[in-house]
């Protein structure tokens, strides 16, 4: 009989029906999309990590065997799969040993163990905890391990309870509108647990199909969203492309998640239904429960008597709105403060990066583990007719002190360095940061000239200016002189070594590199020569060296990738380099933020998907119910046309009412944003990205006055006088 009957129901309410297979297939392909991306991102990190660090799990390091010996007993321990000794990291006294386990999940247990029986200490042993924590595998004595699973765990459950929201909704309407019918079947025997049976039953039917096939299009949109993602990001530097993976397991878990979902989605209702008496059943009519005592104010002073029956209407079905109302409201609110920031964070890099180093450097060239004094194309370099400029350097860190009465006047006046930097005094003098950038001799002999003093070798300048914090922003910085510039001497130190070198000058102008310097730091620029010299064996520069060069001219991309070609070609014989052009990063740029619109605003679209279908699985599903409703206001004298109205008033409600929240919400967010990046608000809104605000916002009403219009059509098509008659079974 129920067979039967959930047969003949399924084929006979072919809305109800296929407002549940949406809601199902919409539910289970974002649950397939969440996954498989989750996993693909995870996928992703790993291989990243294995890139730079190596897919080693713990390192021993020993200085009293021989790697044979050392090998052997590694791989005497059951738990070791193997051992390798690790050629680069390795020297003559010092053996570094890659250790691999058949279960990692016990390597901070195993791996001190292992030191304790070769005679070694827990400083010789180190763990590659940032791969292992990608297999959620912490350090027990770790008080912060990473939370990426907690996370996922924690965002898949918000997910799926969302998800179950909508489901329910569909499943509660169809259900609603047979209690009358249900309640004829339990006066004639039929119990709760049939009846609850019955219904899981078709919500089975009814969403098996559609779970798989959802379950699909998630794969297919995470495919897409990688190859995207790989397209837009291809020119990033240092970034390895994506390949799109995918496990049956993953495939298992999204299906058994998202049938859970859906059993449980339909069970809520189908539990409260059939929890209600036979009497309680027989006795509803079916209708949407309106409530006299409430009023709608505001819509009855815009449209009269309308206005106040579209809002009686609107409370009645509030709860099944909540979803779509929701919906609707992140994904505008998403999209609209997601575009406005790309649309502040491009500007912001455009004036602290593009537009400020634009009359700098055209090409960049890092050349990989490579010592400044080693390099010798400087002049093949020069040679270039192409070429302007070019610069050769590299970078070192040191400190040195600063006595209190060596600051500038400026600086004094504005509190000290313990106010402008909150830099603490140590017996009487401060320990500043005295950054070191070695310039190639001819570089440094320009820029004497270019500072108006006599080109000299033997000496360094520093830069003397710091920035005043107190009187200006990180965005318009203010500077103000660091030290008094009768020192003709400064002290440098690093790694217990002190070096006193002379000063050829101070000055507030600085080299013509892409380099940001730190607020609060005395930089020294040297000459080559002076670095053979005096340096070597006090400080330890960078492995990177660079070369900027400036171009001789339009800096059109077609000169600059030819440029960038030729200068590539004759320095990556001899030495492994990075290299980039100026306008190649603006594009790369444009498009990184053009690809995140794309994909976040692609995930907008599928949330407002979500808000929408609930839109017309409310309206389609209220048909019958509201059947009875309609027939009620035409036996008043209510016009098919005024029905129309009514219909546009609560179609113009839904799609309003996110739209309305989400622009204050949106107003101050980008208040917010201006004044916490210090830029001018002008900038902004001559800028605004107000066209694809506008079209996203349309297209929710257009979508959700598509719901009305259908649902009201079909309404006034059929017989509303047949309504006020009992129901039938079907």
């Amino acid at each position: 009989m129920w067979k039967d009957y959930s047969k003949s129901y399924i084929k006979n309410n072919r809305a109800s029906s296929i407002s549940i297979m949406a809601a199902a297939f919409v539910a289970t392909m974002f649950l397939s999309l969440l996954c498989s991306i989750a996993y693909n991102f995870w996928a992703y990190d790993v291989e990243q990590i294995i890139l730079e660090e190596g897919d080693w799990q713990g390192r021993i390091v020993c200085e009293t065997l021989s790697s044979d010996n050392l090998l052997s007993l590694i791989c005497q321990f059951a738990n070791v799969e193997k051992a390798v000794v690790g050629e680069e990291l390795s020297q003559k006294e010092e053996i570094v040993a890659d250790v691999y386990f058949k279960n990692a999940r016990t390597i901070y247990r195993d791996m001190p163990l292992i030191a304790t029986q070769l005679g070694l200490n827990e400083d010789s042993i180190q763990y590659n905890s940032l791969l292992l924590s990608r297999y959620f595998i912490h350090d027990p004595e770790d008080e912060a391990p990473p939370m990426l699973l907690a996370l996922y765990v924690v965002i898949l459950i918000i997910m799926s309870v969302s998800l179950i929201l909508i489901i329910r909704g569909s499943f509660e309407l169809s259900m609603n509108a047979r209690i009358h019918q249900f309640g004829i079947f339990s006066s004639i025997g039929a119990t709760p647990r049939q009846i609850r049976t019955c219904l899981l039953q078709e919500a089975m039917v009814l969403s098996i199909l559609p779970m798989l096939i959802g379950s699909m299009f998630g794969i297919l949109i995470s495919y897409g969203v990688i190859k995207a993602v790989n397209f837009f990001a291809a020119d990033v530097s240092g970034r390895h492309e994506a390949v799109f993976q995918y496990r049956p397991s993953i495939f298992a878990a999204t299906v058994f998640i998202s049938f859970l979902t859906v059993i449980f989605s339909a069970w809520i209702p189908a539990r409260k239904l059939s929890k209600m008496t036979p009497l309680e059943a027989i006795r509803n009519t079916s209708g949407l429960l309106l409530k006299k005592k409430k009023h709608s104010r505001f819509l009855s002073c815009i449209f009269g008597m309308k206005g106040e029956l579209a809002g009686n209407a609107l409370k009645a079905q509030k709860k099944h709105l909540r979803i779509s109302t929701l919906s609707l409201l992140l994904s505008f609110l998403g999209f609209s403060i997601m575009i406005c920031f790309t649309t502040l964070a491009d500007i912001s890099t455009r004036y602290t990066y593009f537009e400020r180093y634009q009359d700098v450097w055209d090409i960049m060239i890092t050349l990989k583990d490579t010592e400044i004094s080693d390099f010798d194309l400087t002049d093949e370099l020069q040679d270039i007719s192409k070429i302007k400029d070019a610069t050769v350097y590299q970078k070192a860190e040191a400190m040195t002190f600063l006595p209190e009465g060596l600051q500038s006047d400026e600086l004094s006046s504005l509190g000290g360095l313990e106010a402008v930097a909150g830099t603490p005094k140590a017996d009487g003098q401060f320990q500043v940061s005295a950054p070191i950038v070695v310039l190639d001799d001819t570089s440094f002999l320009d820029f004497c000239l270019q500072i108006g003093i006599t080109p000299n070798l033997d000496g360094a300048i520093v830069l003397n200016q710091i920035w005043d914090s107190i009187n200006s922003n990180f965005r318009y910085k203010e500077y103000v002189p660091f030290v008094m510039e009768d020192n003709q001497k400064t002290a440098l130190y690093k790694n217990g070594k002190t070096i006193e070198i002379p000063v050829l000058s101070y000055t507030q102008t600085v080299p013509t590199l892409r380099e940001e310097y730190d607020n609060y730091a005395l930089v020294h620029f040297i000459p080559l020569t002076m670095w053979n010299k005096t340096f070597g064996e006090v400080c330890e520069a960078e492995s990177d060296s660079y070369i900027r060069i400036l171009s001789n001219g339009t800096a059109n991309l077609a000169d600059l990738n030819n440029l960038e070609q030729e200068i590539a070609q004759l320095v990556s014989e001899q030495y492994e380099i990075e290299s980039e052009n100026r306008v190649q990063e603006r594009l790369s740029n444009d498009r990184l933020i053009q690809g995140m619109v794309m994909i976040f605003g692609f995930f907008c679209v599928l949330l407002a998907i979500i808000g929408i279908a609930n839109v017309f699985s409310n309206t389609l599903g209220f048909l019958c119910q509201r059947k009875r409703e309609f027939a009620q206001y035409m036996s008043i004298g209510l016009t098919p046309q005024e029905m129309r109205k009514m219909f546009c008033i609560e179609a113009f409600v839904i799609a309003g009412k996110p739209l309305l929240i989400t622009l204050p919400l949106t107003i101050l967010f980008v208040q917010f944003a201006v004044t916490a990046s210090h830029l001018d608000p002008m900038a902004f809104w001559s800028e605004a990205p107000l066209l694809p605000i506008l079209i996203f916002a349309a297209a929710i009403v257009l979508f959700v006055s598509l719901a009305y219009y259908i649902g009201g059509k079909r309404l006034l098509q059929c017989d509303l006088n047949e309504a006020l008659r009992n129901d039938t079974f079907i």
